[in-house]
C-alpha cells in the first residue's frame, strides 16, 4: 500500500482499535486459481507482542482453507470513508487551485495464514465471538441458548483460522496534506452533511488541528 509518510498511523494500540471497530475484514490469499479474497468477521488478540494474532472462522465448504495453509496471507480492514469537496477549502477561495479527494482509514495486517479444524477450538472461538458482539444487548443471544446437536452441526461445518501478525501497517488519510485553514474548512463541510460517516470523519481530521 502506497503510504506516505504524513499518512502513517503506527501505535499497535490505535491500529488494534480500528480492528475492533472494524471488525469485518477483507482475507487475501494467493491460491492455484490466482488471487482470493474472503470477508469475514475477524477478532484480534494482542498477544503475542508487537503486534498480535488475528482469528476467525470460514465454512468448510470454502476450498481455501485446503488451498492456503500455512501461505503468506493479507487483512484488510477498511474504517471510515467519505469524499473531500474542494469547495470546503479557503484555497478555493483563495486561489481556486484545488481538487476533490477522499479521505480513509485503513488497517492491513500481514502474516502466514494456519488453519484450524478442531471442535473445541472453534466452539470456544464462536462463543467469544458471539459474547462479543451481542454484549450491550438488552436480552443478549448466547450459544448455548440454541439446540447442543445443532450447535454441534454448526462448529462441523465450519474452519477456524489464525494469523500471527508479521506487519501491521495503518494508513490514515484525513486532509494531514492541507493547511490547518483547509482542515478547519474539511471539519465545517463535513459536519454540515449531518451523516454518520460524516461525523466520524470530522472527528478524525479534527484530531490534526
Amino acid at each position: 500500500m502506497y503510504n506516505p509518510k504524513h499518512f502513517e498511523e503506527t501505535r499497535v494500540d490505535v491500529l488494534h482499535a480500528h480492528i475492533r471497530a472494524h471488525p469485518l475484514g477483507a482475507l487475501v490469499v494467493m491460491t492455484p486459481e490466482g488471487l482470493d479474497a474472503n470477508h469475514i468477521p475477524i477478532e484480534v488478540d494482542p498477544d503475542p507482542a508487537p503486534f498480535g494474532t488475528l482469528r476467525g472462522h470460514i465454512a468448510r465448504a470454502n476450498p481455501v482453507w485446503r488451498q492456503a495453509h500455512e501461505a503468506p496471507a493479507l487483512a484488510i480492514f477498511q474504517g471510515p470513508s467519505t469524499y473531500i469537496s474542494p469547495a470546503w477549502y479557503v484555497t478555493k477561495r483563495e486561489t481556486a487551485k484545488v481538487v476533490p479527494t477522499w479521505n480513509y482509514a485503513v488497517v492491513h495486517a500481514h502474516g502466514t495464514l494456519r488453519f484450524i479444524d478442531d471442535r473445541d477450538w472453534l466452539r470456544a472461538f464462536v462463543t467469544r465471538l458471539t459474547d462479543r458482539h451481542e454484549a450491550g444487548r438488552p436480552e443478549p443471544w448466547k450459544v448455548t441458548d440454541a439446540p447442543a446437536d445443532y450447535v454441534d452441526n454448526m462448529v462441523g461445518a465450519i474452519i477456524g483460522l489464525e494469523l500471527p501478525i508479521a506487519r501491521l501497517v495503518g494508513k490514515w488519510k484525513v486532509s494531514q496534506n492541507r493547511p490547518p485553514r483547509d482542515r478547519e474548512g474539511v471539519v465545517e463541510g463535513l459536519a454540515a452533511e449531518h451523516g454518520d460517516a460524516g461525523a466520524t470523519m470530522a472527528d478524525l481530521v479534527r484530531r490534526t488541528l
